[in-house]
């Protein structure tokens, strides 16, 4: 059993939390808490395992009133919590574990619960998954140091460090600022191939077009002396 379905063991029913946007499993995630439904929420939680449901929701796009039965969302773990005055609080939760929504649950709070089964990803063929990983990694790391030069190489360079494959595709894709609905498609496949694809092809349009620009970046800082040219 993993690290993530242990810390959820057990739950069934999970307060959920729509959002207009997508967690990640290892995404950290601020909030600012103001509802009196949600204070509620968050007062009951502590009692627990401090963990609620983020799951994809925009009623501005939908004449639904709340997520769908068989949408998926991500498990939200409070990780620090100030409590103001006035009963507001700010939050810092990160992403544990997917879920899919079963149903929901009916009860007297008055936020939403849900009963759900979580997931990960299904087990794929090691020779087709790591050398895909660590293709997206070496792109993924071009990508982070072409944007370190763009911003001018303040501070040290990070260091960024290979991880599993399926944990890898959650953390590029966090890097990113996609739109929620390419996000929520990442989010739900259950095969980290298909993810790390995707990733890669994402990956491949943007790469040389930063690494073009901070080349330009770098020669625009030394008004232009550079024995190097650049087409244009």
């Amino acid at each position: 059993m993993s690290d993530a379905l242990e810390k959820v063991f057990g739950i069934r029913h999970l307060p959920l939390f729509p959002l207009p946007l997508v967690l990640l499993p290892n995404e950290f995630l601020p909030l600012h808490i103001f509802e009196p439904r949600y204070r509620q929420m968050l007062k009951d939680i502590a009692l627990d395992k401090s963990m609620f449901g983020v799951s994809f929701f925009n009623p501005q796009e939908s004449f639904i009133e709340k997520p769908t039965a068989g949408s998926v969302g991500c498990v939200a773990e409070v990780r620090e919590a100030q409590t103001m005055p006035d009963g507001r609080s700010n939050i810092l939760t990160v992403g544990v574990i997917r879920y899919r929504l079963i149903d929901y649950v009916a009860g007297t709070e008055p936020y939403l619960i849900g009963d759900v089964e979580f997931f990960e990803d299904e087990k794929e063929e090691a020779s087709l998954l790591n050398p895909l990983a660590d293709e997206v990694f070496t792109l993924f790391r071009r990508v982070a140091l072409a944007a370190h030069k763009l911003g001018g190489e303040r501070g040290t360079f990070p260091d960024v460090t290979q991880t599993e494959p399926e944990a890898l595709s959650f953390l590029v894709t966090a890097a990113f600022n996609l739109e929620p609905d390419l996000k929520y498609q990442l989010l739900e496949t259950r095969s980290t191939v298909e993810r790390l694809e995707r990733l890669k092809e994402i990956l491949v349009q943007t790469v040389g077009k930063m690494e073009e620009s901070a080349e330009i970046h770098k020669i625009a800082k030394t008004n232009g002396h550079s024995k190097k040219k650049i087409d244009i």
